[in-house]
């Protein structure tokens, strides 16, 4: 591999390029912070967004491919300890540092879904979090028989983020709002049935990946700006990756029970779908096969243990965003991101998972408490702008009328 950029080994993102055939280069991005499972930082935010507006500038570089270093996970979420650290309770509101991650880390998504070239994921080993947000702003998705993705957010009192209710919204049969609700752990078929991927390859066939794209004729699309010409980059692009063989991934488990899960988040409100939820006998009765699958007992073990207030902004954002711009979405997701760090649920959650490892949070509220009218009143709190006029990280994407309602703003 050419180094395009110099770098040190041991920076967070490493940056090089591959040379085509044509002479055209493909810009690799890694992250590296392998320890973490490559978790996102700010600086790894900063330093991806301000390479893919370098790149976008070059002639010669015609696709990007995003990767994580090892081979344990490409991106398992965002680094929540420094922001756990500050979440203390005499933290301004809004909470600077929580503007600071949320604020670059969104604006990394929206910038990667509106990008021109190509971006390619290689989607293999772990994805949760912060790594589904840039898995979904990438326009060409490979995953392999070693993916597993989540959104675990219930599990630390947080809520399904980083562009979350964008892409949970748009898989079949409500199957996103079972998995932010239950932060299941899916395959990479499940991906491909979630439209979260488009191609199935080995995680052993990386560099035939590469070969390919390096051999494919980019001469033909340096007139091309239509994504949907036959000759642009997106579909050379989707031709080099059709040629590789197809990768026998694990049974998609959302394909396997998608209409008991249809049928569960059709249930009733969030209510009706917790007392089924809860319920050992009434899932039993409502698809036997369903309730005996370990990966259906996981699934619903998380969620009696996880977060009530996360349930209830899980359900609430996935009904609120159904007619809403990628853009108002981040702009939503950052009123309820700055919200929960200065609420108690958040820092509990890292507490227990990741600080002390106890693994018992004290949550501050129950479902019931939740559903009251005053817990609905608490819930719809963490959608409101907490920012003074005009000092919203998001504010220039927007202006007060495209944001659609008062909830939103």
């Amino acid at each position: 591999m050419t180094a395009a950029i110099e770098g040190i080994s041991d920076a967070p993102v490493l940056f090089s390029t591959e040379p085509t055939d044509c002479g055209h280069l493909i810009g690799i991005m890694t992250l590296n912070m392998p320890k973490s499972l490559n978790a996102l930082s700010v600086e790894m935010c900063q330093l991806l967004s301000q390479q893919l507006e370098q790149w976008q500038g070059d002639e010669q570089v015609v696709a990007l491919l995003l990767k994580g270093a090892g081979d344990k996970a490409f991106c398992a979420g965002g680094d929540i300890r420094r922001l756990y650290d500050s979440m203390s309770a005499t933290a301004p509101m809004p909470n600077p540092y929580a503007t600071d991650f949320f604020g670059h880390e969104y604006r990394l998504y929206r910038q990667m879904h509106f990008y021109t070239k190509p971006l390619i994921l290689w989607g293999d080993g772990i994805i949760m979090g912060g790594g589904m947000g840039l898995m979904s702003g990438c326009s060409h998705r490979l995953v392999t028989e070693r993916t597993r993705f989540a959104m675990p957010e219930v599990t630390i009192g947080l809520f399904p983020d980083a562009s979350g209710s964008w892409f949970l919204q748009r898989m079949p049969a409500k199957a996103g709002l079972f998995l932010g609700l239950t932060g299941a752990m899916c395959n990479g078929n499940d991906a491909m049935l979630a439209n979260l991927a488009e191609y199935a390859v080995a995680s052993s066939h990386y560099d035939a990946v590469i070969q390919s794209l390096k051999q494919s004729d980019w001469q033909v699309a340096a007139n091309s700006t239509d994504k949907c010409d036959n000759n642009s980059a997106h579909s050379i692009v989707s031709r080099a990756l059709a040629a590789q063989p197809v990768a026998e991934l694990p049974t998609s488990k959302l394909a396997q029970h998608w209409c008991a899960i249809q049928q569960l988040m059709n249930r009733g409100g969030l209510g009706d779908i917790d007392a089924l939820l809860q319920s050992d006998e009434a899932l039993i009765e409502l698809d036997a096969d369903f309730a005996a699958d370990s990966w259906t007992q996981r699934a619903i073990a998380t969620y009696r243990h996880g977060c009530p207030v996360t349930a209830a902004l899980t359900y609430a954002l996935y009904h609120k965003v159904t007619d809403l711009s990628l853009e108002q979405v981040l702009y939503l997701e950052t009123n309820v991101a700055v919200h929960c760090a200065a609420n108690p649920d958040f820092k509990e959650g890292v507490r227990a998972l990741l600080i002390d490892k106890d693994r018992t949070p004290n949550w501050s509220r129950t479902l019931a408490d939740c559903l009251s009218a005053e817990g609905q009143d608490y819930i719809q709190q963490h959608f409101t702008n907490p920012y003074a006029k005009g000092e919203h990280p998001l504010d220039d994407w927007l202006s007060a009328a495209a944001l659609g309602n008062e909830a939103v703003r």
